[in-house]
């Protein structure tokens, strides 16, 4: 069997979830299915980050034009190549394609409907577009959570519930499940000028990520006990992120904040392994990649409690009121109180990564894509 992937957002200099999610099924599809044939396509050059394997059965199809390039350029190509199927990491597809090539989605999340004004405009007029034209012509869609699946159906109430399947997210085993290297760690911290305890997020800066009400709560949590904590709130710009850093330029406590930007792959595993602590205080997540990687890492984490996030965290997480930066600080001063109470949780978070993995997520995806 042919089957093409649309697989442009591997090009992108920034790494999401999303982009997470291609770039690990690749590292699987190859060798679970060596009998079908997968044609990659992308734009221009991929991320050194997120390259696909060599592997024998892929053939990388490399095109560009600067504007509607999944409507024209690849739309045409994959019209040329005839593929039986045609897997879209992402709720958008080419609306001109034959007829006789079936589609299957994957459906993320839906911000854009719960947030619109965290969108730019112009991105927030494609995503309502082609995402619903995306929902109501492909033949099958993948939804990475419960509540992704719920989400699909309470804003596009006419696509049928039986071409949804939920199929989870995994982890980066190889980065996070792998015991700490004091030696690395500190070489690591000492680069990113990192020194002493600390609070980790990493991740997307964002409005969506609710870095506002991580800032109140360190805030608060200083205010009241006398502690050289630190907040290392790590990961590249996204949209609207200006307000972020404003918090922290007015914190009474800025100097115990740190922004060390983006951080690789191997640096994040190190650093996210010698935190206390691990915030996740997102508004609304399609899965949370993010709670099983530090679940892996042996770190507590205290999560919101919203949209998928018990999905992903089971029982071993903290959760916290996402508006209330008082509830955060509380949670916060409890796990790093309370030695006994960390160890339960890390023990859960073992056992609550058991359920998931890039391999059982890429498997389960190539069986649906194929069926």
């Amino acid at each position: 069997m042919k089957i093409a992937i649309q697989a442009a957002d591997l090009d992108a200099e920034r790494i999401d979830g999303t982009r997470v999610y291609i770039s690990n099924l690749l590292k699987y599809f190859g060798k679970l299915s060596s009998r079908d044939d997968f044609v990659i396509y992308h734009r221009n050059k991929f991320n050194s980050e997120l390259v696909p394997p060599d592997f024998s059965n892929y053939t990388v199809r490399t095109f560009d034009i600067p504007f509607l390039w999944t409507q024209i350029r690849f739309s045409w190509n994959v019209w040329r190549d005839k593929p039986a199927v045609l897997w879209m990491p992402m709720h958008n597809l080419p609306v001109f394609h034959s007829r006789k090539m079936k589609i299957v989605v994957t459906a993320h999340d839906l911000a854009y409907k719960y947030f619109p004004q965290y969108f730019p405009k112009k991105d927030l007029f494609k995503l309502n577009i082609l995402g619903g034209l995306a929902f109501r012509m492909a033949d099958k869609i993948i939804a990475i959570s419960e509540s992704t699946k719920k989400d699909i159906l309470k804003f596009y109430p006419s696509v049928n519930e039986d071409k949804i399947k939920v199929i989870y997210h995994g982890f980066d085993a190889d980065v996070y499940s792998v015991p700490r290297d004091l030696k690395i760690e500190n070489e690591i911290k000492k680069k990113l000028k990192i020194n002493g305890e600390y609070i980790l997020y990493a991740g997307a800066i964002q409005p969506r990520k609710n870095l506002g009400v991580l800032v109140d709560a360190f805030d608060i949590f200083k205010e009241k006990i006398n502690s050289d904590v630190k907040l290392i709130i790590a990961g590249e710009k996204a949209w609207l992120s200006d307000g972020v850093f404003e918090k922290i330029k007015k914190s009474k406590f800025k100097k115990d904040i740190i922004t060390p930007g983006r951080v690789s792959f191997f640096d994040l595993g190190n650093i996210v392994r010698g935190a206390k602590v691990y915030v996740y205080p997102s508004l609304y997540e399609g899965f949370g990649i993010p709670v099983l990687e530090i679940l892996a890492s042996r770190v507590p984490l205290i999560c919101a409690l919203n949209s998928s996030l018990r999905e992903a965290g089971g029982e071993a997480p903290l959760y916290f009121n996402e508006k209330s930066p008082q509830d955060l600080a509380e949670k916060i001063e409890l796990v790093l109180k309370d030695e006994n109470l960390r160890n339960v949780m890390i023990a859960k978070g073992v056992e609550q990564i058991k359920k998931f993995s890039w391999e059982k997520c890429a498997r389960e995806t190539l069986e649906y894509i194929k069926s």
